[in-house]
């Protein structure tokens, strides 16, 4: 990628803010998953990556986490499999021996037009991924998930605003804000917390694999701050999430969009 995306901030000094605790985040290999991997790697989290077949990325961000002295394990396999996702959440356990954290974060995009040019099986593999892989990886966590552990999504600023060009992206990411509201409601009574993060246009391996070059260039200017987020700006909110911090906060979502309009 050319620019490179900025996956650290040199101020980000870790504090053990989550010392102990064992993350589990899928898409962890790149984009906003490896930075929030390396952010939690920083505050003193053993990290397990889920990743669909980029070994060499994956192999990468485990270097980088191992150097902060944490444990970290790699988990390939695809997402928008239910028994993958369960087999997931066992390997997990078995490498670590607990989960705490589980950040649901991996996900696809294809560029269309129309609706009229979205296929029935670019519909269904979109909310594979994107969506239903969130379900299932939330059914098998529950049962290993305690009082003060937590539940991470990330959402979209195109879950609010809508996205004419990606539809189908934009209407999984609108489930995800209402499961995540939902769930919040149903594991609230057993204090494990269940929010988001919305980000805006962030500069991700997702934008040039699926956008054409042009609209590249103009990724994420019009934002009020005038340029598109990158990764590593993602990194506080899902430490906020993740840790004491967001003791008092369940069902809601952080939105990092740099000025975007919000209608909620």
């Amino acid at each position: 990628m050319d620019p490179v995306p900025v996956y650290e901030l040199e101020t980000h000094v870790g504090s053990g803010k989550l010392k102990g605790k064992v993350a589990l985040i899928t898409g962890g290999d790149s984009g906003i998953g490896k930075a929030v991997a390396i952010g939690y790697a920083k505050e003193g989290a053993d990290v397990a990556i889920a990743y669909l077949d980029e070994h060499e990325d994956a192999e990468n961000t485990k270097k980088r986490i191992e150097q902060e002295g944490v444990k970290c394990t790699l988990h390939a396999g695809d997402i928008a499999d239910e028994d993958f996702c369960f087999k997931l959440i066992e390997e997990v356990i078995g490498h670590h021996g607990k989960l705490n954290i589980l950040v649901n974060n991996a996900a696809r995009q294809e560029v269309k037009k129309s609706v009229l040019d979205i296929s029935a099986e670019q519909l269904k593999r979109t909310f594979d991924v994107n969506f239903f892989s969130m379900v299932h990886l939330t059914k098998a966590a529950i049962p290993h998930l305690t009082e003060g552990d937590s539940l991470i999504y990330t959402a979209s600023i195109n879950a609010y605003v809508g996205n004419q060009a990606l539809i189908d992206y934009t209407s999984t990411k609108g489930a995800i804000v209402s499961f995540t509201r939902s769930i919040a409601q149903e594991l609230a009574p057993k204090a494990i917390r269940v929010n988001g993060v919305a980000p805006g246009p962030i500069w991700t391996p997702l934008i040039p694999a699926t956008m054409p070059k042009e609209k590249q260039e103009e990724f994420g200017v019009s934002t009020p701050l005038g340029r598109p987020g990158q990764p590593a700006d993602l990194v506080e909110p899902y430490i906020l999430l993740a840790s004491e911090g967001s003791a008092y906060m369940t069902g809601q979502f952080i939105h990092v969009n740099g000025g975007g309009f919000m209608s909620s």
